[in-house]
């Protein structure tokens, strides 16, 4: 499991994931037996939903009257115990969907299994009989109250995911401002029809781990998620063995082959917020300047940002190149004969180099939003 870590570096709940590719959660659909017919070529998966308390539960039974799948269970904590013993030993890290119509109802089962799993509050559904029990997409358009629950489940000291539709609150960045803001570790999006855009506006908003979930079944398009800010893709009614392992192939592959398997694109070629780690020093008129104004860093401090970041580092020294030190030169990707030459000197590979710079932008990161951690 080292080697999976060494290859992605992603931790959730303090476990290694061993790809960064998951399976959303289908009511009805998605339970221990699915995800262990997949266990080996996904890292993370979201079991559900499930209707937590009497009213969720109830237009749950509703909606399966109307011909929708859905769980439904007397005593829902029994059997989602059940389903959490049994991916106890399989290796892929287990997030819980759940549907409550009051704050309490999630902290309960919180309660009930503390550490154990991922809590994945559902802001996600929009079926009416949901949205009327308090829940679903409600919470996207009353994000007070999405707060609350993110609050109750935090109070518990348990790892949160919250998964939302993009284009249903006003505003996405604002909404994903506001589940970082409550202390929710993840957030997982629906993009709908909005693609790589949506992705790169929410993550240029928050620091939050990022799942990206609608028709990435491909590699292609799994690589546009993770290089406008993805930490991870989901995939739900695609999500047959098949494809999911040879998306678990083929990510794997790059990601040995190039050491940062979802490095932006270049800040001047649509790239998020952790392209600042490719960034040249800001002398002349480029995309870096309004991104500065942007994140409210000025240029002096953005030198000294990435000055500091890269001592004692192998991105520290550089003679060679365009701004004398390698804390200013672009992507692998990018040719450069200065780069390449100053990588051959020290013996640093491209893969190792591009390891240093997901380095730098992780710091980056921390530095841009740390200051405004609630």
């Amino acid at each position: 499991m080292m080697e999976a870590y060494d290859r992605f570096e992603l931790l959730i709940n303090d476990q290694i994931v061993k790809t960064p590719v998951a399976v959303a959660s289908m009511a009805g659909i998605v339970d221990s037996a699915y995800v262990l017919k997949r266990a080996d070529h996904i890292g993370a998966a979201f079991i559900g939903g499930y209707s937590v308390d009497a009213p969720t539960i109830a237009a749950s039974r509703q909606m399966a009257e109307e011909g929708r799948k859905e769980f439904l269970y007397d005593d829902p904590l029994e059997e989602l115990a059940r389903q959490i013993d049994a991916l106890k030993q399989s290796g892929v890290v287990t997030g819980i969907n759940l549907r409550g119509s009051t704050p309490a109802a999630y902290a309960e089962v919180a309660g009930a299994f503390e550490d154990r799993v991922v809590y994945e509050i559902d802001a996600h559904c929009r079926q009416p009989a949901m949205i009327e029990a308090g829940c679903g997409e409600l919470l996207l358009r009353r994000p007070a109250r999405l707060v609350e629950i993110i609050h109750a489940l935090k109070s518990e000291g348990v790892t949160v995911s919250v998964k939302i539709r993009a284009g249903v609150a006003d505003d996405d960045r604002d909404i994903a401002r506001a589940i970082w803001k409550a202390g929710a570790d993840i957030l997982h999006v629906d993009l709908m029809d909005y693609g790589h855009s949506k992705i790169r506006q929410i993550r240029n908003a928050s620091p939050l781990m990022l799942i990206a979930n609608n028709s990435i079944t491909t590699f292609d398009r799994a690589m546009d998620a993770f290089s406008h800010g993805a930490d991870l893709v989901s995939l739900a009614r695609k999500s047959d063995p098949w494809t999911l392992a040879g998306l678990d192939a083929a990510i794997t592959r790059f990601a040995d082959e190039s050491g940062w398997y979802n490095a932006p694109k270049q800040l001047c070629r649509g790239g998020d917020i952790r392209a600042l780690a490719f960034c040249c020093m800001p002398v002349k008129p480029c995309p870096l300047l309004p991104t500065l104004e942007r994140i409210g860093l000025s240029r002096d401090d953005f030198l000294k940002l990435k000055q500091s970041v890269v001592k004692g580092t192998p991105l520290e020294g550089g003679r060679s190149t365009c701004f004398g030190s390698l804390a200013w030169c672009c992507k692998i990707s990018s040719p450069c004969m200065f780069r390449n030459m100053t990588l051959e000197e020290i013996g640093l590979s491209a893969q190792d180099y591009m390891r240093c710079k997901h380095h730098l932008a992780d710091e980056i990161m921390h530095r841009v939003f740390g200051d405004e951690s609630g």
